[in-house]
């Protein structure tokens, strides 16, 4: 058996650049700073990816976080919002089609345009974190639990060990990524983006941050699901006439089910609200939509088998992101 490093872990959800409150959520778990960089003498913390875009200090939490993970008192996974950056900044091998590995249009600025406004007066600071980021794991398995940003599903993850050998992608992968359809493009959505199912005759879903959606995200672990509602993961509700939408067979084969018996499982990613609480026995969702006025939330991981809402701590993020009168 493996000697643990560390007492326990610190798993921190999704940041979006909100520094201030990354750095008081650290001094709340009693991480505190030696040589300039955060660090606790016996635990560890592991961020689930996510740290740009949307707030206002994505260059300091950027900092933060890399110097950690350097140091050796952080881990990381890639979140959705670190590859779309990757993507938007790296030019395509066929540039003739397409320039970028992700077209620069208005949505894909919008998602963006945070994140590039605080980087691009910085130039190498921005080439370093994109180098940062396309080294990142896009998911890690310890002796006791596993994290992802937002799905682990076993066949694409044991296919993507067996091609690459580790939980890195390269330059290879990356490119292959952009071209719709290839396992690399479903790998980084399904473990990226987590499972969905399209919206019912064509419809079309306006999320509170102002998107069309065609799609709903959801669940990964819900137990034999008869109705869309049984599935449905996200802080928009569905309408009540797509809700009571029954699965069909297919919608069955594109969900994805993590059972109870396995590992503990950190995910970020799906815009939780309320009070935390693990979302299942063994999976805690720690994405509370901290840039929306939610919280920025940890779960204190000690290697319980079964999770415990007593385990989580947040700081409130609305005194950062509040502007002023």
């Amino acid at each position: 058996m493996s000697v643990r490093r560390f007492e326990g872990y610190d798993l921190i959800g999704d940041i979006h650049g909100c520094g201030l409150s990354l750095r008081m959520l650290l001094a709340r778990l009693g991480y505190s700073k030696k040589n300039g960089i955060y660090f606790h003498p016996r635990r560890q913390v592991i961020f689930l990816g996510d740290i740009v875009d949307r707030g206002p200090h994505i260059r300091e939490a950027l900092h933060i976080v890399r110097d950690m993970v350097d140091a050796g008192h952080a881990q990381i996974v890639m979140g959705n919002h670190e590859y779309n950056l990757l993507c938007y900044c790296t030019p395509s091998r066929t540039p003739q089609k397409q320039p970028y590995l992700r077209e620069h249009t208005q949505r894909h600025r919008r998602i963006l345009q945070e994140t590039l406004q605080q980087l691009d007066p910085y130039p190498e600071d921005k080439r370093s974190f994109l180098e940062w980021i396309k080294e990142m794991p896009l998911f890690l398995e310890l002796d006791d639990f596993r994290v992802i940003h937002a799905c682990w599903h076993h066949g694409l993850i044991e296919q993507f060990k067996s091609q690459l050998g580790g939980n890195r992608i390269n330059d290879d992968f990356l490119h292959r990524s952009a071209i719709p359809d290839t396992f690399e493009w479903v790998l980084m959505d399904r473990l990226l983006r987590g499972t969905h199912l399209r919206l019912p005759n064509d419809e079309v879903m306006v999320s509170r941050d102002g998107f069309k959606r065609r799609f709903f995200r959801t669940k990964f672990w819900a137990v034999e699901p008869e109705q869309f509602i049984d599935v449905v993961f996200q802080p928009d509700p569905l309408p009540e006439h797509i809700a009571r939408t029954q699965l069909s067979e297919g919608n069955r084969q594109d969900l994805v089910h993590y059972g109870e018996s396995e590992k503990p499982l950190f995910i970020g990613h799906y815009w939780c609200e309320g009070e935390p609480h693990p979302v299942s026995s063994n999976i805690a969702c720690l994405d509370y939509s901290a840039v929306k006025y939610g919280k920025l939330v940890a779960y204190r991981y000690d290697f319980e088998a079964q999770l415990s809402s007593d385990k989580f701590v947040w700081v409130d993020v609305r005194a950062e992101i509040k502007k002023p009168d």
